[in-house]
């Protein structure tokens, strides 16, 4: 799916809302949740908009792969203990039911020192 002009993470990536950036290529963005509910809380976003994980098929494995392989890489750069006595959390929400509020695929990663404000 290309970009779409309402979705406030496609501007995010595009550069068009300062964010503050964890990472980025030609596919991925990472960038520091805004009210974060860990110490440590970023997002991982494709570039391409996707709605959800409901939306996801066979020829987005590539790509939500590399969205895993990042995510303990970035959770130790941005300051995650490692495993196994340190650790972070990998959260997809998907729908309304789901809790989602941004309708455009997303991973949360948080981690840090408990407790956390939620979850």
């Amino acid at each position: 799916m290309s970009p779409s002009d309402h979705c406030i993470f496609c501007k995010i990536a595009a550069g068009a809302i300062p964010s503050c950036k964890v990472y980025e290529d030609d596919e991925l963005f990472a960038f520091h949740d805004i009210k974060p509910w860990a110490p440590v809380h970023f997002l991982i976003i494709p570039k391409v908009h996707i709605p959800s994980l409901a939306q996801v098929g066979p020829k987005h494995e590539a790509l939500l792969g590399r969205m895993m392989v990042l995510a303990p890489q970035l959770a130790l750069a941005q300051g995650c203990n490692p495993y196994p006595e340190g650790g972070f959390r990998v959260m997809a929400n998907t729908g309304a039911e789901g809790g989602q509020d941004v309708h455009h695929l997303h991973i949360h990663v948080m981690g840090g020192p408990r407790p956390w404000l939620k979850g």
